[in-house]
Protein backbone atom coordinates (compact mmCIF):
# COMPACT_ATOMS: atom_id res chain seq x y z
CA UNK A 1 0.00 0.00 0.00
CA UNK A 2 1.39 3.42 -0.96
CA UNK A 3 1.61 5.88 1.94
CA UNK A 4 0.80 8.83 -0.33
CA UNK A 5 -2.52 7.24 -1.27
CA UNK A 6 -3.62 7.31 2.35
CA UNK A 7 -3.01 11.03 2.77
CA UNK A 8 -5.81 13.36 1.84
CA UNK A 9 -5.08 16.25 -0.53
CA UNK A 10 -5.42 18.67 2.38
CA UNK A 11 -2.84 16.82 4.48
CA UNK A 12 -0.43 16.67 1.56
CA UNK A 13 -0.89 20.37 0.87
CA UNK A 14 -0.43 21.27 4.53
CA UNK A 15 2.77 19.25 4.65
CA UNK A 16 4.12 20.88 1.51
CA UNK A 17 3.11 24.32 2.80
CA UNK A 18 5.06 23.67 6.00
CA UNK A 19 8.10 22.64 3.99
CA UNK A 20 7.82 25.57 1.58
CA UNK A 21 7.29 28.09 4.38
CA UNK A 22 10.45 27.06 6.24
CA UNK A 23 12.93 29.90 6.73
CA UNK A 24 15.82 27.65 5.72
CA UNK A 25 14.17 26.46 2.48
CA UNK A 26 16.64 25.98 -0.36
CA UNK A 27 15.13 25.63 -3.80
CA UNK A 28 17.24 24.34 -6.68
CA UNK A 29 18.15 26.84 -9.40
CA UNK A 30 15.91 24.89 -11.77
CA UNK A 31 12.81 25.23 -9.54
CA UNK A 32 9.71 26.36 -11.41
CA UNK A 33 8.40 29.87 -10.78
CA UNK A 34 5.11 28.35 -9.55
CA UNK A 35 7.00 26.52 -6.79
CA UNK A 36 8.76 29.78 -5.88
CA UNK A 37 5.44 31.64 -5.75
CA UNK A 38 3.90 28.89 -3.63
CA UNK A 39 6.87 29.14 -1.26
CA UNK A 40 6.25 32.86 -0.84
CA UNK A 41 2.51 32.35 -0.33
CA UNK A 42 3.08 29.62 2.24
CA UNK A 43 5.65 31.76 4.05
CA UNK A 44 3.28 34.77 4.11
CA UNK A 45 0.51 32.57 5.51
CA UNK A 46 2.86 31.26 8.21
CA UNK A 47 4.00 34.79 9.12
CA UNK A 48 0.38 35.91 9.40
CA UNK A 49 -0.44 33.03 11.73
CA UNK A 50 2.65 33.63 13.87
CA UNK A 51 1.93 37.36 14.06
CA UNK A 52 -1.71 36.71 15.01
CA UNK A 53 -0.48 34.52 17.87
CA UNK A 54 1.93 37.27 18.89
CA UNK A 55 -0.96 39.75 18.91
CA UNK A 56 -2.91 37.47 21.25
CA UNK A 57 0.05 37.04 23.56
CA UNK A 58 0.66 40.80 23.62
CA UNK A 59 -3.01 41.44 24.35
CA UNK A 60 -2.90 39.02 27.28
CA UNK A 61 0.25 40.68 28.61
CA UNK A 62 -1.39 44.10 28.34
CA UNK A 63 -4.53 42.86 30.08
CA UNK A 64 -2.55 41.28 32.92
CA UNK A 65 -0.46 44.42 33.38
CA UNK A 66 -3.54 46.63 33.46
CA UNK A 67 -5.25 44.31 35.96
CA UNK A 68 -2.15 44.46 38.10
CA UNK A 69 -2.51 48.23 38.12
CA UNK A 70 -6.18 48.02 39.03
CA UNK A 71 -5.41 45.75 41.99
CA UNK A 72 -2.56 47.90 43.25
CA UNK A 73 -4.22 51.20 44.08
CA UNK A 74 -1.89 51.94 46.97
CA UNK A 75 1.37 51.94 45.03
CA UNK A 76 4.07 54.49 45.59
CA UNK A 77 4.63 57.08 42.91
CA UNK A 78 7.71 55.31 41.49
CA UNK A 79 5.90 51.96 41.41
CA UNK A 80 3.00 53.59 39.53
CA UNK A 81 5.47 55.06 37.03
CA UNK A 82 7.10 51.65 36.48
CA UNK A 83 3.68 50.06 35.99
CA UNK A 84 2.65 52.82 33.56
CA UNK A 85 5.85 52.20 31.56
CA UNK A 86 5.07 48.47 31.42
CA UNK A 87 1.56 49.25 30.15
CA UNK A 88 3.01 51.56 27.48
CA UNK A 89 5.52 48.91 26.35
CA UNK A 90 2.77 46.29 26.18
CA UNK A 91 0.55 48.64 24.17
CA UNK A 92 3.43 49.47 21.80
CA UNK A 93 4.24 45.77 21.30
CA UNK A 94 0.58 45.02 20.56
CA UNK A 95 0.30 47.90 18.09
CA UNK A 96 3.55 46.92 16.34
CA UNK A 97 2.37 43.32 15.93
CA UNK A 98 -0.97 44.52 14.56
CA UNK A 99 0.82 46.72 12.03
CA UNK A 100 3.05 43.85 10.95
CA UNK A 101 0.00 41.61 10.48
CA UNK A 102 -1.70 44.28 8.35
CA UNK A 103 1.49 44.61 6.29
CA UNK A 104 1.79 40.85 5.72
CA UNK A 105 -1.87 40.77 4.64
CA UNK A 106 -1.25 43.72 2.30
CA UNK A 107 1.84 41.96 0.92
CA UNK A 108 -0.23 38.87 0.20
CA UNK A 109 -2.81 40.95 -1.67
CA UNK A 110 -0.05 42.66 -3.65
CA UNK A 111 1.42 39.28 -4.60
CA UNK A 112 -1.94 38.14 -5.94
CA UNK A 113 -2.28 41.43 -7.86
CA UNK A 114 1.17 40.98 -9.39
CA UNK A 115 0.29 37.44 -10.40
CA UNK A 116 -2.96 38.60 -11.98
CA UNK A 117 -1.40 41.53 -13.87
CA UNK A 118 1.99 40.22 -14.95
CA UNK A 119 1.99 38.42 -18.25
CA UNK A 120 5.32 36.63 -17.85
CA UNK A 121 5.50 34.10 -15.02
CA UNK A 122 9.24 34.64 -14.70
CA UNK A 123 8.72 38.37 -14.17
CA UNK A 124 6.17 38.13 -11.33
CA UNK A 125 8.71 38.03 -8.51
CA UNK A 126 10.66 40.97 -9.96
CA UNK A 127 7.49 43.07 -10.24
CA UNK A 128 6.44 42.05 -6.74
CA UNK A 129 9.83 42.98 -5.30
CA UNK A 130 9.74 46.38 -7.02
CA UNK A 131 6.20 47.02 -5.76
CA UNK A 132 7.36 46.33 -2.21
CA UNK A 133 10.35 48.63 -2.78
CA UNK A 134 7.96 51.44 -3.75
CA UNK A 135 5.93 50.89 -0.58
CA UNK A 136 9.07 51.05 1.52
CA UNK A 137 9.98 54.45 0.10
CA UNK A 138 6.45 55.87 0.43
CA UNK A 139 6.78 59.17 2.34
CA UNK A 140 3.07 59.17 3.26
CA UNK A 141 3.51 56.33 5.78
CA UNK A 142 2.03 57.66 9.05
CA UNK A 143 4.54 58.52 11.76
CA UNK A 144 4.80 55.77 14.36
CA UNK A 145 3.84 53.03 11.94
CA UNK A 146 6.96 53.21 9.77
CA UNK A 147 9.25 50.90 11.75
CA UNK A 148 6.96 47.85 12.06
CA UNK A 149 5.74 48.30 8.49
CA UNK A 150 9.23 48.68 7.05
CA UNK A 151 10.44 45.69 9.05
CA UNK A 152 7.66 43.50 7.65
CA UNK A 153 8.16 44.72 4.07
CA UNK A 154 11.91 44.12 4.33
CA UNK A 155 11.14 40.67 5.72
CA UNK A 156 9.00 39.89 2.65
CA UNK A 157 11.68 41.22 0.31
CA UNK A 158 14.25 39.03 2.01
CA UNK A 159 11.99 36.03 1.42
CA UNK A 160 11.73 36.90 -2.27
CA UNK A 161 15.52 37.14 -2.48
CA UNK A 162 15.83 33.83 -0.67
CA UNK A 163 13.50 31.80 -2.89
CA UNK A 164 13.68 33.84 -6.10
CA UNK A 165 15.42 32.44 -9.14
CA UNK A 166 19.08 33.46 -9.43
CA UNK A 167 18.59 34.85 -12.95
CA UNK A 168 15.85 37.24 -11.82
CA UNK A 169 18.26 39.53 -10.00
Amino acid sequence: MDFEDELSDNETETGSDELLSADNLRLPDSANVLVRLHAIRAWLTRRQKETAIEIGENALTLQATMQEGDQSLHLRRREREVLAERVQRAQAALQAAQLRLETYEEAETLLEDCIAHTTSGERVLVEYYLTLEELMSDPSTPEGTAAPRLHALADVQHRIEHVGAPNEE
